[in-house]
């Protein structure tokens, strides 16, 4: 297992429209995504334990852009915009699905993805579309389902494996694991879970590409 890190240095950099408006596509990125009343932003301020890093609201959906935050240097935790809220408006939902989609697919330094679920009610029909598209993307996935104060321990065990058990039809690279950030039920894990995600050593790219090439077959030709 890596060094846990500290995530209580975490600060926010940037916020990002679109992918283009983002740091440069290097180093280690971990994105958060969830609906827009999953609690992805009390789950962040309990990650870093600070109280307003990432804006919470009791208007769900307020999140429309990408906002990054960096742990440490080349090291960054990502909050996508919340989805399926239904008050907000369909060109603002389109907008946001689209910042979403196009991050997911086409950002190289995303290493892991963090889906929040309402422990109340899991699997809904996003979130399994985002569970389908990590696994073929071979992007590993640590759900987490949020608000678990909200049920007594046993309810919490039952949902847990239930969830556990559901998760198997994806396969891929699932975890699963129970989160409150009113009580900090199941912090250990997330803080292990994303040291190891950002602990993980960056091939460069260029480099790699370079390295694999056959100098003998890529010589030009005598004649």
């Amino acid at each position: 297992m890596s060094t846990i890190l500290n995530f209580q240095p975490t600060k926010f950099i940037t916020s990002a429209a679109d992918i283009r408006q983002l740091p440069d596509d290097s180093g280690v990125e971990i994105a958060f995504a969830g609906r827009s009343n999953a609690g992805k932003s009390s789950a962040l301020n309990t990650i870093t334990r600070q109280k307003a890093l990432a804006r919470t609201s009791k208007t769900p959906g307020r999140t429309q852009l990408i906002n990054v935050f960096e742990v440490l240097p080349g090291k960054r935790l990502i909050d996508l915009p919340g989805y399926g809220y239904a008050k907000v408006p369909i060109a603002i939902k389109e907008k946001w699905q689209q910042a979403l989609s196009e991050y997911l697919q086409k950002r190289r330094s995303l290493k892991g993805l963090v889906l929040l679920m309402d422990i109340r009610h899991p699997y809904r029909d996003v979130d399994q579309e985002l569970l389908h598209w990590a696994t073929e993307s071979e992007i590993p996935v640590l759900v987490l389902l949020t608000k678990a104060d909200k049920f007594k321990p046993g309810a919490r065990k039952s949902t847990l494996l239930q969830a556990r058990e559901a998760a198997m039809v994806f396969g891929g690279d699932i975890t699963i694991e129970m989160f409150s950030s009113l009580n900090r039920l199941g912090l250990p894990a997330v803080e292990a879970k994303l040291s190891d995600w950002l602990n993980q050593p960056v091939v460069d790219e260029a480099v790699e590409l370079d390295d694999s090439l056959d100098t003998e077959s890529v010589s030009p030709d005598h004649e």
